[in-house]
């Protein structure tokens, strides 16, 4: 069967658009310290860092990864937080609605 222009401009389309969803949906917005939800949350990409003045339940070894709202995957950099939607969290963050019950 002879393929015509129009079924290879068709399947061409489809698979550049498959393409292109792809590349999104495995590159995951990272979520800012800045953003309004994290400021409310006390969000800190580096747990490290948190002002143990201004949120006294924070204790130190506590992070993004060990807790239990995180859903990334051991070892990765990043992952996704019930939360914060689609934003991913820094593993080694941490923010005021830690838990690890």
């Amino acid at each position: 069967m002879k393929a015509s222009r129009r079924s290879f401009l068709i399947a061409s389309v489809g698979i550049g658009s498959s393409l292109i969803l792809a590349q999104r949906v495995g590159a995951a917005e990272q979520l800012s310290e800045s953003d309004p939800q994290a400021l409310s949350y006390g969000y800190q990409t580096d747990a490290s860092k948190v002002d143990k003045s201004k949120y006294a339940t924070y204790q130190a070894g506590q992070e993004c990864a060990n807790c239990s709202l995180y859903s990334g995957k051991a070892g990765a950099p990043s992952g996704g937080c019930v939360l914060f939607g689609a934003k991913e969290v820094a593993a080694h963050g941490w923010c005021s609605a830690y838990t690890n019950s």
